[in-house]
């Protein structure tokens, strides 16, 4: 059964850095994209970073260049979220999922965690 959980949400100060995990099981991890996506309280969920199969390339929005990266650790079957110099825009919570690829549309994405809260605040 394909699993996939996330942890290490939680408060942090504006400028301050989180990392989250997301646990898979159920897969081959190498063999799929591994998107991270968030969705704050009446917002379209979007995706933040996506590290696709095969070879491992990443993809992500403008508004978390050079702030976020994303990372696996194949032996572990979890895949990573650093984020760093945080902003309050950045509260939401964030989800990890399945796809073939890394898809543009999230909707092609399966198998989702149950999320895990990242609030910015002073």
């Amino acid at each position: 059964q394909v699993q996939l959980v996330e942890s290490g949400g939680g408060l942090v100060r504006p400028g301050g850095s989180l990392r989250l995990s997301c646990v898979t099981s159920g897969f081959v991890l190498d063999n799929y994209a591994i998107g991270w996506f968030r969705q704050a309280p009446g917002k379209e969920r979007e995706g933040v970073q996506c590290i696709n199969s095969g070879n491992g390339e990443i993809y992500g929005p403008d508004s978390v260049k050079g702030r976020f990266t994303v990372s696996k650790d194949s032996a572990k079957n979890t895949v990573y979220l650093q984020m760093n110099k945080l902003k309050p825009e950045d509260t939401a919570i964030y989800y990890c999922a399945i796809a073939e690829f890394c898809y543009s549309d999230y909707s092609r994405f399966d198998s989702w965690g149950p999320g895990t809260q990242v609030t910015v605040s002073s």
